[in-house]
């Protein structure tokens, strides 16, 4: 998985964010305590593929697994992926490093949202699934009962916060560059941006990517899995890391069953098999089909922060 390769972080562009150094901040967050840790997005890990490190590289990092039908397997080691070059051992520690930083940002995220009775929710799914669609109607909907605010996450260009944007939502994007997932900074310096009010639903739409967001904590409430009828009940299965870590399964452009061979139990099974929790919603963000049901989610998940805020300072 990427997280070897530290991509993203320093080289991520935020709209309305100025040109000031990011690597020792010390942000107020809005809940009454300053961090004047060191936030280094280099992370300072290089590789010396001289192998001057003195981990266990003897040219062998193969730690692949050949099958009874001759399909290769790889990411069979303690580090669960294949990095050319690294050790099983090395990538483990290097993954490590990478998520503590990041868990940490994640906390004070976590912290900051539920201080101000925020439900933020990371919206993740592969390219083509109708996240945006859905996000855009979504937002154009619930704003006339509620705050609602928006992160957009692209490798490039405005385009989806501009539709948010559209609806008289507020939206922010990032542009990642290079890197295919978003992390606890960004959305830290996002929210800096945008400034969202008390009581917020804060929707935090991620790259196009079933793999790397799933393992990257954002200080969200609940992960999201988004996937359209038109790409196969098999995804959970594929990409079973993903679907553990959402709460909530949607199966979109539900208007298209009739036309797609897509088999809607056994995708709820399949997504069951590696997650017995989670949440499934069938719904079409274009026909409004199901729309009621998602709302309707929301609506709970955002009266429980609420009411979780409301205890809390009683």
């Amino acid at each position: 998985m990427c997280t070897v390769c530290g991509c993203g972080g320093k080289d991520a562009k935020i709209e309305g964010e100025h040109s000031h150094d990011h690597d020792d901040h010390g942000h107020g967050h809005h809940h009454g305590h300053a961090h004047g840790h060191s936030h280094d997005h280099a992370y300072d890990h290089t590789h010396d593929h001289g192998h001057n490190q003195g981990h266990d590289c003897g040219h062998d990092h193969d730690h692949s697994v050949v099958d009874d039908r001759g399909d290769l397997h790889f990411g069979k080691g303690i580090g669960g992926t294949h990095v050319a070059g690294l050790s099983q051992s090395r990538i483990v520690q290097i993954e490590q490093d990478i998520l503590g930083k990041n868990d940490h940002l994640a906390l004070h995220n976590r912290e900051r949202f539920e201080g101000l009775g925020i439900l933020a929710l990371n919206l993740v799914s592969s390219p083509g699934s109708g996240k945006t669609t859905l996000l855009t109607r979504t937002a154009a909907d619930l704003m006339k009962s509620m705050p609602v605010a928006v992160i957009e996450g692209d490798q490039q260009t405005a385009l989806d916060a501009d539709r948010i944007r559209a609806t008289g939502v507020a939206a922010i994007q990032i542009n990642t560059g290079k890197g295919c997932h978003l992390d606890a900074d960004m959305v830290r310096r996002a929210t800096d941006a945008l400034d969202p009010e008390p009581g917020t639903l804060l929707f935090i739409e991620n790259v196009g990517n079933l793999v790397c967001p799933a393992a990257f904590d954002l200080g969200e409430a609940a992960k999201v899995a988004i996937l359209s009828v038109t790409e196969g009940e098999d995804k959970p299965l594929k990409y079973p890391d993903m679907f553990h870590a959402a709460t909530l399964m949607i199966l979109n452009k539900s208007d298209l069953l009739p036309y797609v061979p897509f088999d809607v139990q056994k995708c709820i099974e399949n997504a069951r098999r590696v997650n017995p929790k989670i949440e499934v919603l069938q719904l079409s963000a274009l026909s409004g089909e199901g729309l009621e049901a998602w709302y309707a989610w929301l609506q709970t998940r955002r009266s429980a922060v609420q009411a979780d805020l409301k205890e809390a300072g009683e």
